[in-house]
């Protein structure tokens, strides 16, 4: 297999400015506990394509709602190679729990954005049965599938990205 990237942790100070969106109330002491629990992505078996990615604390997603979560993950991506996020199948089947831009993007340079390459994964629970949804802490909910990209012959772009989610087409 081609290795093609590194999964890292943001620094904790990203992770906390991030975590108060996502839990306003939540200590310092709180906050620290998540970080230094968060495990880093990883295929479950030799066969598998996607990496998957782990709650960092139980999330409660009612039907019908959508959740930004913050990850404290950041993925080091050799050039000419992308990070495609998905929800994982069985949440996606049981609960209709997707991605809420349906896939998640995550380009090489996005590592050196401002906010560290942070990944966020804002999820939507479309469960037409009006199911609840608890993902519970260190449960996967996404997995990440690495694949190479061409471009075409007359690409001349020399931009170099400076921010995070979303920065791409302000430049």
């Amino acid at each position: 297999m081609l290795k093609v990237a590194k999964f890292e942790k943001v620094s904790f100070s990203q992770f906390c400015e991030a975590w108060k969106k996502f839990d306003p109330d939540a200590t310092e002491e709180k906050t620290e506990k998540i970080y230094h629990a968060i495990q880093l992505p990883k295929r479950a078996t030799t066969g598998s394509a996607g990496y998957d990615f782990f709650a960092p604390c139980d999330i409660h997603v009612p039907s019908g709602s959508e959740v930004l979560i913050p990850t404290g993950i950041r993925a080091k991506i050799v050039s000419g190679n992308v990070l495609m996020l998905f929800p994982r199948s069985s949440l996606g089947f049981k609960y209709r729990f997707q991605l809420n831009n349906t896939v998640g993007i995550i380009d090489s340079d996005y590592y050196d954005a401002k906010n560290e390459g942070h990944i966020f994964c804002k999820m939507i629970n479309d469960s037409r049965e009006k199911k609840n949804l608890v993902i519970e802490k260190g449960e996967a909910f996404v997995q990440g599938i690495f694949l190479a990209y061409g471009i075409t012959e007359d690409d001349d772009t020399e931009t170099v990205r400076t921010g995070g989610i979303g920065s791409t087409n302000k430049i």
